[in-house]
């Protein structure tokens, strides 16, 4: 089942449950989906965003949503912060397993190897590789310095 039909069957699931924040952070995902479909109806009529292009909606959804809970919490509002946090959790059932650091730094080593990266040049080209490979799976804000870091070493 594509990620797209399953965001709808649980839309549809979360409406006869009666689940006000599942519903309502399903339609907003619903939401951003459809205004990437539409910022690519340019190119062509029938495009549909895809299942990767959907994760990576679901990625920036979440930061958006670690970086309002953060600034909720420095402006002591805790209820909007749990709201934050319990919209976290409904998106993230969507999003592929995060790699422990472990894997992360098995992924990079084997990345760098794999493209035979030698220098700091190589980071963009090794950060694309990871990208396509790894989207939802890493937090590539975290992952960028442990690349610089490995390729200066070499």
């Amino acid at each position: 089942m594509s990620l797209r039909a399953r965001l709808s069957a649980d839309t549809k699931t979360a409406m006869k449950a009666k689940d006000q924040l599942t519903l309502s952070t399903l339609r907003l995902i619903n939401a951003a989906i459809k205004d990437r479909d539409i910022a690519l109806r340019g190119d062509s009529e029938d495009r549909e965003i895809s299942d990767a292009e959907i994760t990576a909606v679901l990625s920036r959804m979440v930061k958006q949503r670690h970086e309002s809970a953060r600034a909720y919490e420095e402006g002591g509002r805790l209820e909007l912060v749990e709201r934050e946090m319990a919209e976290i959790a409904v998106i993230e059932a969507y999003l592929p397993r995060q790699l422990s650091a472990d894997e992360t730094e098995s992924a990079i080593a084997e990345t760098i190897t794999e493209l035979e990266a030698g220098s700091i040049r190589d980071m963009g080209k090794v950060m694309n590789a990871l990208k396509a490979r790894y989207t939802g799976q890493m937090d590539f804000t975290q992952v960028g310095p442990l690349v610089k870091a490995r390729l200066m070493g070499n």
